[in-house]
């Protein structure tokens, strides 16, 4: 131990050491980060805290309500043809049909969910870098509410990190979980909430307290070295006893704060399109793109899926079912027939999206008219995708009947490349993209 004299024996030595924690009381900390002295950080501090639990406070509200609505784009009220979580109970209350005005809407809220979802991590890391003193609490319950909010913190930090590892990954197309991941972040994000709100209720006015114990101009003029640690406070992470700063806090403030814009312009390019995709480095299909007509992103190639020659060649027909019975047609049948035109963007789940592109052919409701049914309340779409996780979607009446949702031949003046979907796909407005089926070969239309 520090300034113990030694007496040359090592194993004498190390048997006062133990003697003397065995003397220690039963409620003395373990060794290691358990003990107070071991946070030494001067700049930790109530206030600091308060500063990054208010930015997670305002920006976490928006990544749960844009989650929430992102699940609706789904349309899993429709059956379980779309829903990815089943048995979800009342955890679906607030479903409702997901609307296709604006067309750019899905774009909007995905967009903002993953782009702020990215630019929160440094954030994130700066809170529980601020607070980790907390998480090493002994005793670990002092009371029935000091373990009520013990409890809310370990949902807090394990469901966030669960929350944004899944995401992140989900982003970058690493699909490595165990299971579906619609599932595993739909339940994930209710725990997080769960802890997130009881976390707020006890924290709240701390917090606020906090923030008045301090000016902002006040931190922001004072440089490292006139940085001091704060009072001891038990409810704050201030060190007990704390080391020479080496960064001030407005020093902290300013490394959380460029990570977050680094990261924002990075990524947030792949959803604002046009000239800002190009600073769009983190997105997951990179800046290749093909030349062309059909020259925009793709998520799943036709060889990925195993689509083949034959699946969309000659032999292809489009099957339309409906109360006038079963109707198939070819592809140069639907081209002869009355062509209506769309420019709308293709917005995918991880965050990113197209341009507005240009698409031709066929509108829904005229094929619903054809099938019989004028005015359906859904469609069944299938692919010739084989056991795909989104070869089977239903879409809601409202979708059908917007004149800009397409049964589309055409991209941009030109054919379906196979990777967007040729002979025939589906584009409706505001619709999440995996919504929009390609290589179509079915449409059953349901009253």
């Amino acid at each position: 131990m520090a300034g113990e004299q030694s007496d040359g024996d090592p194993w004498r030595s190390a048997g006062r050491r133990l003697r003397r924690r065995a003397a220690q009381p039963a409620g003395t900390a373990p060794p290691g980060p358990f003990r107070p002295g071991f946070w030494r950080s001067p700049i930790r501090s109530p206030w600091l805290t308060a500063v990054f639990g208010l930015v997670l406070l305002l920006g976490i509200t928006v990544l749960f309500v844009t989650g929430l609505l992102s699940y609706a784009a789904y349309n899993p009220g429709l059956g379980a043809v779309n829903d990815q979580t089943p048995d979800k109970g009342i955890l679906g209350f607030y479903l409702f049909t997901w609307p296709t005005h604006p067309s750019w809407l899905y774009r909007l809220n995905q967009g903002v969910h993953v782009t702020l979802g990215v630019v929160l991590v440094p954030v994130v890391l700066a809170k529980l870098w601020s607070v980790i003193p907390k998480l090493f609490e002994w005793p670990p319950a002092r009371s029935p509410a000091h373990a009520v909010e013990r409890l809310s913190l370990l949902l807090l930090v394990g469901g966030v990190v669960f929350e944004f590892a899944t995401g992140i990954l989900n982003i970058q197309l690493h699909y490595i979980f165990p299971g579906s991941f619609y599932t595993l972040h739909f339940y994930g994000a209710w725990v997080f909430i769960a802890g997130f709100v009881v976390h707020v209720v006890l924290r709240l006015a701390r917090m606020w307290r906090a923030l008045r114990s301090r000016r902002l101009g006040e931190v922001l003029r004072t440089d490292t070295a006139h940085t001091r640690a704060e009072p001891s406070d038990e409810a704050g992470p201030v060190a007990a006893s704390p080391r020479a700063a080496t960064m001030s806090r407005r020093g902290a403030l300013a490394l959380t704060g460029a990570g977050s814009l680094a990261l924002l312009v990075v990524t947030a390019g792949q959803s604002i399109g046009g000239v800002w995709r190009r600073t769009a480095l983190l997105a997951p299909h990179g800046q290749s793109l093909a030349s062309g007509p059909n020259g925009f992103q793709v998520n799943k190639t036709a060889a990925s899926v195993g689509i083949t020659a034959d699946d969309i060649g000659p032999a292809w027909r489009l099957r339309l079912h409906g109360p006038a019975g079963t109707l198939t047609f070819t592809r140069e049948q639907l081209l002869a027939m009355p062509q209506d035109a769309a420019a709308l963007p293709i917005a995918c789940v991880e965050g990113w999206s197209t341009d507005d592109q240009h698409w031709s052919g066929l509108r829904l409701a005229a094929l619903a008219a054809l099938a019989g049914l004028p005015h359906p309340g859904s469609v069944l779409v299938e692919s010739v995708e084989r056991g795909g996780s989104f070869s089977t979607v239903l879409l809601a009446g409202n979708q059908i009947s917007n004149p800009l949702s397409l049964l589309a031949l055409h991209v941009n003046g030109a054919d379906l490349s196979p990777d967007h979907g040729y002979p025939a796909r589906v584009i409706v407005p505001a619709n999440p993209g995996v919504n929009n089926t390609k290589w179509v070969r079915d449409l059953t239309f349901r009253a």
